[in-house]
């Protein structure tokens, strides 16, 4: 399987969006995080985020087959800040959030990156740090259900 990363243009938003929506459908369902879930967010928010010239966010292929996507922050201090990143469900345990990461690191550079992921998500927490990333010991509570831990590569 070849995995890609295409740049999202401003007008396939809706697109993202539904993509948005069924890679993140779980966890909101899990977690009850409506204020920071990507999948109650409204279409607005997701085009304001493509309209930062600071983000690209990524269609992740799989064969040509849009599986997931993934944004990358020009932090404006030399850091990247990487996320959200999700691969739907169907698509998961593949390698295909690896490859996608590394493809992210080859275009905006392999040092420097900050990200935050549940920390209740071992394999999420599992993946960054098979990927280099280590865990800062900053976490931020959420809900009752749920904490954000942050990650940084240097």
């Amino acid at each position: 399987m070849q995995v890609t990363l295409r740049l999202v243009q401003r007008e396939e938003a809706e697109a993202l969006w539904q993509l948005q929506i069924q890679g993140f459908a779980q966890l909101l369902e899990r977690y009850q995080d409506l204020d920071t879930n990507p999948a109650a967010e409204p279409l607005e928010k997701t085009v304001m985020r493509l309209e930062q010239p600071q983000r690209s966010f990524y269609f992740i292929l799989a064969d040509g087959e849009k599986v997931g996507a993934i944004s990358v922050r020009d932090m404006g201090d030399g850091w990247k800040k990487l996320g959200p990143l999700w691969v739907l469900p169907e698509w998961q345990g593949r390698g295909i959030a690896q490859a996608a990461i590394r493809l992210a690191e080859e275009l905006h550079g392999a040092h420097q990156w900050r990200l935050d992921t549940i920390l209740q998500e071992k394999g999420n927490c599992h993946l960054y740090e098979k990927m280099g990333y280590r865990q800062t010991g900053e976490t931020r509570t959420v809900n009752e259900r749920m904490t954000l831990v942050d990650y940084v590569k240097e």
